[in-house]
């Protein structure tokens, strides 16, 4: 059974891990914002069951708690930075500041990060260009998982896209998904929970469907969003290689099946051709291109046009993209966010580590 915990709870026991990780007050107060923005969204995979993930990368000395993240190359509206291995947690939120500053001086800003580490939700770094009436993308590329169409190798990551575009009255339009037919930590889940997937997430070492959530230790492979060639997995596949170059080669970061593991057990790549994971962000200001109330307001109309477009039979209503993830949001900041009972156990060991209690 799932127990619930405040957000308040878990917050304060994150900072704490973080602060005994060695990370600045501020660092702390970022990374802890962005993983728990994941819980409080209903992407489980990414928040809290991640933070013994992040205290075990540090431990091997893949994550620099003190980085010295800066800007290595610029042009008035683009930027490389060097996360100096830093936690991606706070890496990302930084370069994407970079990118709204520029696209407030041009128009738009574009921003590729090497050296740096698993960045939580991408949603969370394109949502932070909305409040200035910006549109806000974010990409990564991951630990090589999936297999693309027509290979039994591993050779991407995940790759998540997220896109956050604001609007007038109607909440913003926000889209984060990974580029394979399945997150990883959706996998993690079911493992959890002692179930199978879905056919389509997964194949085994020689190429065939499996429902096994346990087939990446068994040499398996995750799938290109699409599943099957059938079915457009070469579609995802090129949506995960778009992500791949854009985050690792066009930074200088490392890429492709090169891309560091996020289990501090599975050793680094041989000969790896950049430094850490990479990143890309972009904003670009509204009224660079229109007067940004006008292109609100058609973004209303855009929203209540498709909101109210007729849904299929035994479907109450059609979402926008952002609507389940705000209304958990609503929901679990009010009520609180369930943790299943062997995350409540890994985040009370991970505790001890630093002797911050984890109360329950």
């Amino acid at each position: 059974m799932e127990k619930v915990f405040q957000y308040e709870q878990l917050y304060t026991f994150t900072h704490a891990v973080f602060i005994g990780m060695g990370c600045s007050f501020e660092h702390a107060t970022i990374a802890t914002k962005v993983l728990l923005s994941a819980d409080l969204r209903g992407i489980d995979s990414h928040g809290v069951a991640r933070l013994s993930g992040y205290v075990r990368l540090w431990q091997a000395g893949r994550i620099n708690a003190q980085p010295n993240i800066r800007v290595i190359h610029e042009t008035p509206s683009t930027a490389v930075v060097d996360g100096d291995q830093g936690l991606g947690l706070v890496v990302a939120p930084f370069a994407m500041e970079i990118a709204m500053q520029k696209a407030a001086a041009v128009g738009t800003g574009w921003v590729a990060v090497q050296n740096s580490n698993h960045f939580g939700i991408a949603g969370y770094h394109a949502m932070m260009a909305l409040e200035k009436d910006m549109i806000g993308m974010a990409m990564t590329n991951a630990s090589a998982l999936v297999a693309p169409t027509f290979s039994n190798e591993k050779m991407l990551g995940t790759n998540p896209i997220a896109v956050a575009i604001p609007a007038q009255d109607q909440p913003p339009f926000v889209a984060d998904f990974a580029t394979t037919t399945a997150a990883n930590g959706k996998l993690e889940i079911l493992q959890r929970k002692g179930l199978d997937t879905p056919l389509g997430w997964v194949q085994d070492h020689q190429g065939q469907i499996s429902t096994d959530a346990n087939i990446l230790k068994k040499d398996g492979a995750l799938l290109p969003l699409g599943s099957d060639r059938e079915h457009g997995s070469h579609k995802g596949y090129a949506l995960g290689s778009i992500v791949d170059i854009f985050s690792a080669v066009l930074s200088g970061a490392s890429y492709g099946p090169w891309a560091p593991p996020f289990p501090a057990y599975i050793p680094m790549p041989d000969n790896m051709p950049g430094k850490g994971l990479g990143h890309f962000l972009g904003a670009m200001r509204v009224d660079a291109f229109r007067p940004a109330a006008d292109f609100k307001s058609h973004m209303d109309h855009w929203i209540n046009r498709f909101r109210n477009a007729k849904p299929v039979e035994g479907q109450e209503k059609v979402l926008i993209p952002g609507d389940p993830e705000r209304e958990m949001e609503v929901e679990r900041m009010t009520n609180g966010i369930p943790l299943l009972p062997i995350i409540v156990s890994d985040l009370e060991k991970t505790g001890a580590i630093f002797e911050v209690s984890f109360n329950k």
